[in-house]
């Protein structure tokens, strides 16, 4: 069975999924991929939130080109996103691509397959089989009487035999639908049949609020089975929002361990500082520190300072001004508006750094 810990082990640049290893967290460019210094300076973003893996669409010869020319400035494994021409996903892999997405059903047939996985072979670069509901081939439309998990899984694992019968077994499996539940009964099933590392997401889940909910309850019960070796956050906007939501996921689910773990009161009529402001402030500025700690920000005197001292480093709001709490002692009072310059300073001088 395709749980985590006996997946097979895939090499993807200079990262590994499979086997057990860490799971990892990819994210897409929005940018034109021929338009190198945007590409680079949106994948920098993307690393600097956390971003292990990215993919980058390859729909031209410009783009393919590109691909070299973006992999010399950045830092994570670069994946080429090829649909309907093969020769784009052979141009991507000469031109340094450490991975390849395809669909074996949209390429152009087994034998200009074959000319792709000659390439992929002679440089040692897996392929991502991807599957969408949203592109199901009619037959199996018609087999199961509409989409449903059994024809996604089915597809796949066509689409694994033509590789394999090319002669080639360097693969990680994607298999994706916007139906949260459809998408973890297809995981489900794949799980038995396979061995290769799963590509985990809920496709097309939308924008940054109902998004982030599907995202949150399809990954959640997917990835809490023991399934998935690496995973997107699919989400309509800044893409270095999909890696924000990824960590806060993986840390959630204790699969990831690093990064601070923010917690925040809702708010009510006690509330006399803009907790909502600070909150989201925090949670920007913290993302740049590596600790494995709690901070929490709190609004008032009911629940505020309890909360605080359960954390290892909070704000306890009070009228215009807070309190600064660590490790379950108050270190200072301070103006609301120096609460965040006063919780900087203090994980600056984070004794665990």
């Amino acid at each position: 069975m395709a749980y985590r810990d006996n997946t097979k082990v895939i090499k993807i640049g200079d990262r590994v999924i499979g086997g057990g290893n860490p799971i990892l967290i990819q994210s897409m460019t929005n940018t034109p991929t021929e338009d190198v210094e945007a590409t680079v300076n949106q994948i920098l973003r993307l690393e600097e939130a956390g971003c292990e893996i990215i993919r980058c669409t390859v729909p031209n010869e410009a783009a393919a080109k590109a691909i070299g020319e973006i992999k010399k400035k950045i830092h994570i494994p670069l994946v080429a996103d090829i649909h309907f021409d093969y020769k784009m996903a052979i141009k991507a892999m000469e031109n340094g691509a450490d991975k390849i997405r395809i669909n074996p059903g949209n390429i152009g047939g087994e034998e200009k397959l074959r000319e792709v996985v000659k390439v992929a072979k002679e440089r040692q670069i897996p392929i991502r089989v991807g599957v969408n509901s949203g592109s199901l081939e009619k037959e199996l439309v018609e087999k199961y009487n509409g989409v449903t998990a059994q024809g996604i899984v089915e597809s796949a694992l066509d689409k694994v035999r033509m590789i394999e019968r090319a002669g080639y077994d360097n693969m990680v499996v994607s298999i994706k639908s916007s139906d949260v539940l459809m998408c973890v009964q297809a995981h489900e099933l794949i799980a038995k049949e396979i061995n290769y590392p799963l590509h985990v997401g809920i496709t097309e889940a939308g924008t940054l609020i109902s998004g982030n909910i599907k995202s949150s309850i399809g990954l959640g019960l997917i990835l809490n089975q023991g399934i998935g070796d690496t995973i997107r956050v699919s989400l309509t906007g800044d893409p270095v929002e999909e890696v924000k939501s990824a960590r806060i996921i993986l840390r959630t689910l204790g699969l990831r361990k690093g990064g601070i773990e923010i917690v925040s009161c809702p708010t009510c009529g006690r509330t006399k500082i803009d907790l909502i402001g600070l909150a989201n402030k925090v949670e920007t500025m913290v993302s740049k520190y590596e600790y494995n700690i709690k901070v929490a920000v709190m609004g008032c005197a009911v629940n505020g300072p309890g909360e605080a001292k359960e954390a290892d480093l909070g704000v306890a709001g009070g009228i215009g001004e807070g309190l600064i709490i660590k490790k379950g002692q108050i270190v200072k009072k301070v103006p609301e508006d120096k609460l965040l310059d006063a919780l900087k300073e203090e994980l600056d001088n984070w004794q665990g750094k």
